[in-house]
């Protein structure tokens, strides 16, 4: 086998074993995430360095209940356990404009297993031909398999089975994570976690 060809296959296997760490929420340190950075020079730099661990005391006094850390522009959430004894990063998909994004501090007050679909009276308005509702349950629910409710209204932690969406700016002001990784923090939030997103 050529050199050139065993390079490419090396760097095939890493991608892709990098990749499926990503999408497990495993990956400990930095993974490419597609933003653009302007440097000082006025170059830019794409694909920056920006999906990485954080340590909950830069945004929490406690884990009082759990913390849920959402970063909007690395596209990443961050949960700790009460204990700190878990930890978990998880790419998420991010509003489409910052019009449509919330920041600040929230907590989970409802969580719900197969959730129905609402579109807000302003999507509504966008979006005439979009049904009132989608029940829990059909694939062509926008929040997935399981969600998390915020206590401000509208906004949701929540599942997709559009995968396509997830490391995007591609939501109406909701958190979308992966199906596999909403039912696991499903199992480790509780109605009081804290969330605060950035």
């Amino acid at each position: 086998m050529s050199v050139e060809r065993k390079s490419h296959l090396n760097r095939r296997l890493f991608l892709g074993t990098a990749a499926a760490g990503l999408g497990a929420g495993l990956l400990p340190a930095r993974a490419q995430d597609n933003t653009t950075e302007f440097t000082n020079s006025g170059s830019v730099r794409n694909n920056i360095s920006s999906f990485r661990m954080l340590n909950w005391q830069d945004y929490f006094s406690n884990t009082a209940n759990g913390a849920i850390l959402v970063d909007i522009t690395s596209r990443a959430l961050h949960y700790w356990s009460e204990d700190q004894s878990i930890y978990r990063l998880y790419p998420t998909s991010v509003p489409l404009s910052e019009d449509l994004t919330r920041r600040g501090n929230t907590s989970v007050v409802q969580k719900v297993v197969a959730p129905p679909w609402r579109p807000t009276p302003e999507m509504k308005i966008r979006n005439p031909e979009w049904p009132d509702v989608v029940q829990g349950g059909a694939p062509d629910n926008p929040l997935g398999t399981h969600a998390l409710y915020l206590s401000w209204t509208y906004y949701r932690i929540h599942g997709t089975h559009d995968t396509r969406k997830i490391g995007r700016r591609s939501s109406n002001g909701c958190i979308g994570l992966y199906n596999e990784h909403i039912q696991e923090l499903f199992g480790l939030a509780k109605v009081g976690t804290q969330v605060l997103l950035i």
